[in-house]
């Protein structure tokens, strides 16, 4: 008994000693105010470090670099140091003792100072972090998922597990910051229905206060993996990046622009903060990686004196550039449309040396950065030609195959080798419609331009372009999820989807026609949009379902559903019923709208003939009248089929003072030719336009009634205005006339005027294939000759 008794004090008397030992090497630990200092400790004390200890150390590494400036920093230095290598070995050892947290915060700090994503001490740390990932606390979870996404675990088995978790304790998160970082990594193995309820948590949090601005870009960040744009939280997220402007800098701006430019969501007001903030700033950006994002930002917006100084120093800086920096610049530059020949120049100056750094997609897409800028370097195309065609042989991704034949194709003409041609074969059964289309335009290019030179090779070129033709139809054949497909024809566009696969398309969507419902609405109506497709079933489904569901669709959606119906001038069965139901919620929810959206509201329901008169009189003030005038102070040119056919009238009137050209009339209408005929059928003279016909290449024309006022007519005479009516004015493969065209027929004739419209396929047909039979044409329709 006695001596149990001295073992036990004995072994109380060293415990307690090992605790303030133990206590005392944290507090040292603790107190270190530099890398070497931690170290030194380390290897002092190896023998006695604890679990606890290591953790502590690991952490206190990171945190001293996180004080630092990014320049600053000496991660390098860190993780080679031998007493690092010694951390790690003892956290490996004793990961299994570790509480929770501490294991998620070893792995956070090791990623964070650049330790390989699968070393052995991630690998162990993400191992025993997986066994206890359902009792993590949110802080924790939120941090080791944010760990795996940096990890590119995106679609691995954990990220599932961790995704399921939260999928069934959502509704306990109350924090918009654990949310937001849980939402973007998660967001490669979510749900449709799951991604809705992550949407309405994060709504819900973000209504209940102020937040920085950090959560939003997150939650941008968030729509941009899932591919959506949800108008919502974009406009929530603006609104908080209006209110917190202090704390925008050229690095954020410039990660909001690009998260709003993969979004199709713009905010004239966020524009004008940007432009604002930035211009004012623009002396301090004098390094290549912030001016080159200062560029991507503000040369866009830019006036002319200062988008001169950006080109200029992007000319000195060129040098400089990193191969991101300068795909950046050259982005740009397309945005722009500046083709600024200096910079260009300067641009595939230093280009060469980067080549070789890039990876695929970023080598097609500068190709067609430099295609469309209209670069004359043939040395880099070819040498671009080369880089591409070496990708291309090792390719074994339909998507990036494709896109390689595509940008192959913008190339200067080339001998295309029959490598290719088997290439784009090997992978059409496995292409979406979108690659396909790709392929289709490069492989008819190619035939077209006599590229493809080896033996048989049109009748090749033939068989594969049957055989994409067949795979095209054979996908849309075995479609049956309409959601999936409208997000496969989102990116489809091009002569061969409209001329090949437009009609079965069309049918597909009918037979799927029960399967429209509020939240693919809007899909099928920017579809329809773009295809420029007259379908009454399709049209009558989408009004009914969008009356039955209009509290749930967005007033902006709402906005893009009657553009459909005024451009395309159809009226659903319950026409009354669709257009008032979707003028009250929108009238209900004006605030939604900024300036210029406002101003399409009123002309897209103007053209369907409603004038609401709250938005009237929002739109309609001085100040906005002010504005308009200073928008439409611009010119337009004679174009040739309006020399041929004003030199016709000329033939027709007796003389070319009897035809005004490009008149622009009372309310802003352009019109493409004007006269006026007494009551016995003979023309006034038109004193304002005696220009020679040979000049007209060389003038600016167009007949202004605030230059020349409108004089009023003669008893019984009678002003007739002549149209011109292209493909564009009717839908697909028919001639129904659109909202547009049909709108500003009506208001002319309520102007005074007798409308001559002629249609394209008159016009263009083999009936008036001569002269003479087109003078009779004109004539007839002048004289109103039946």
């Amino acid at each position: 008994m006695l001596c149990l008794r001295q073992v036990c004090l004995f072994m109380l008397r060293h415990y307690q000693a090992r605790t303030l030992s133990s206590d005392l090497l944290l507090s040292q630990i603790n107190s270190c105010t530099h890398e070497d200092e931690v170290f030194s400790l380390v290897g002092r004390n190896k023998a006695r470090l604890s679990e606890k200890h290591v953790g502590i150390a690991l952490n206190l590494l990171w945190q001293l670099q996180k004080k630092r400036p990014l320049l600053l920093r000496t991660s390098d230095y860190v993780r080679n140091h031998s007493q690092f290598l010694t951390l790690c070995i003892l956290a490996e050892k004793t990961v299994e003792h570790m509480e929770d947290e501490t294991i998620v915060d070893i792995l956070y700090s090791i990623l964070r100072l650049n330790v390989e994503d699968h070393s052995s001490l991630a690998e162990v740390l993400v191992t025993e972090a997986w066994k206890r990932l359902e009792r993590l606390s949110w802080p924790a979870l939120s941090k080791f998922a944010l760990c795996l996404y940096k990890q590119h675990r995106r679609f691995s088995p954990v990220m599932g597990k961790v995704a399921q978790v939260v999928d069934m304790k959502l509704d306990s998160i109350q924090d918009i910051r654990i949310l937001s970082v849980l939402m973007i990594s998660i967001s490669d193995v979510i749900s449709q229905s799951f991604r809705d309820r992550l949407l309405q948590k994060a709504g819900q949090l973000l209504e209940e206060k102020e937040f920085h601005f950090n959560y939003a870009k997150r939650i941008l960040q968030f729509l941009q993996n899932v591919k959506l744009r949800y108008h919502p939280l974009l406009e929530r997220c603006n609104k908080i990046f209006l209110k917190d402007t202090s704390r925008l800098d050229v690095h954020s701006i410039s990660l909001i622009f690009g998260l709003y430019e993969q979004l199709g969501f713009d905010s004239a007001e966020f524009r004008l903060v940007a432009k604002q903030l930035l211009s004012e700033a623009i002396d301090d950006y004098y390094d290549p990686e912030t001016f080159a994002k200062l560029f991507f930002t503000l040369a866009p917006l830019a006036g002319s004196t200062v988008r001169e100084r950006l080109l200029v120093s992007a000319v000195c800086m060129a040098e400089e550039f990193s191969c991101h920096q300068v795909l950046v610049i050259l982005k740009t530059m397309q945005k722009m449309k500046c083709r600024d020949s200096h910079l260009l120049k300067k641009m595939t100056s230093v280009l060469h040396k980067h080549l070789d750094s890039y990876h695929v997609l970023q080598l097609v897409k500068l190709t067609q950065y430099l295609v469309v800028l209209r670069c004359h370097n043939l040395e880099l195309f070819a040498k671009l030609k080369m880089l591409l065609f070496g990708f291309l042989k090792s390719s074994v991704v339909p998507a990036d195959t494709a896109a390689i034949i595509r940008v192959l194709a913008m190339l200067p003409p080339f001998q295309v080798e029959e490598i290719i041609i088997n290439k784009a074969a090997a992978v059409l059964p496995q292409c979406r419609l979108h690659h396909l289309n790709c392929i289709a335009t490069a492989l008819v290019k190619w035939n077209h331009c006599d590229q493809l030179h080896w033996q048989n090779s049109s009748e090749l070129c033939v068989k594969l372009l049957q055989k994409l033709n067949d795979c095209g139809f054979q996908r849309l054949q075995k479609a049956n999820n309409l959601n999936l497909l409208l997000e496969e024809l989102t990116h489809v566009n091009g002569e061969w989807f409209e001329e090949v696969m437009n009609e079965e398309t069309m049918a597909m969507c009918q037979r799927l026609i029960d399967q429209i419902t509020w939240a693919n609405v809007l899909q099928l109506s920017s579809f329809l949009m773009k295809t420029n497709h007259y379908c009454p079933s399709l049209l009558d489904r989408i009004a009914s379902v969008t009356v039955e569901n209009i509290d749930k669709i967005h007033p902006f959606e709402i906005y893009s559903i009657l553009f459909l119906f005024s451009a395309l001038n159809y009226n659903p069965p319950a026409n009354e019923e669709f257009f008032e139901s979707c003028i009250q919620h929108l009238t209900s929810n004006l605030s939604c709208f900024e300036t210029h959206h406002l101003v399409l509201l009123g002309h897209v329901l103007a053209v369907a003939g409603y004038f609401p008169p709250v938005l009237i009189m929002k739109i309609f003030n001085v100040f906005f009248l002010s504005k308009l005038d200073a928008q439409l102070e611009g010119r337009s040119r004679i174009n040739p089929l309006r020399q041929h056919v004003h030199r016709m009238l000329t033939e027709i009137l007796g003389g070319s003072h009897y035809a005004r050209i490009s008149v622009l009339t009372p309310y802003y209408y352009e019109i493409d030719f004007e006269c006026v005929l007494d009551e016995n059928k003979k023309p006034f003279s038109c004193m304002a336009q005696n220009i020679p016909l040979d000049d007209m290449k060389r003038i600016h024309l167009r007949h202004d009634i605030k230059d020349e006022g409108r004089k009023a007519l003669p008893p019984g005479a009678q002003r007739i205005a002549l149209e011109f009516l292209d493909s564009k004015a009717f839908s697909k493969h028919s001639h129904h006339l659109k909202g547009e065209p049909a709108v500003k027929k009506r208001h002319l004739e309520m102007l005074g005027y007798r409308v001559v419209q002629i249609p394209h396929f008159e016009w263009n047909s083999m009936v008036l294939s001569t002269k003479g039979e087109q003078l009779e044409y004109l004539r007839r329709h002048l004289y109103g000759i039946q």
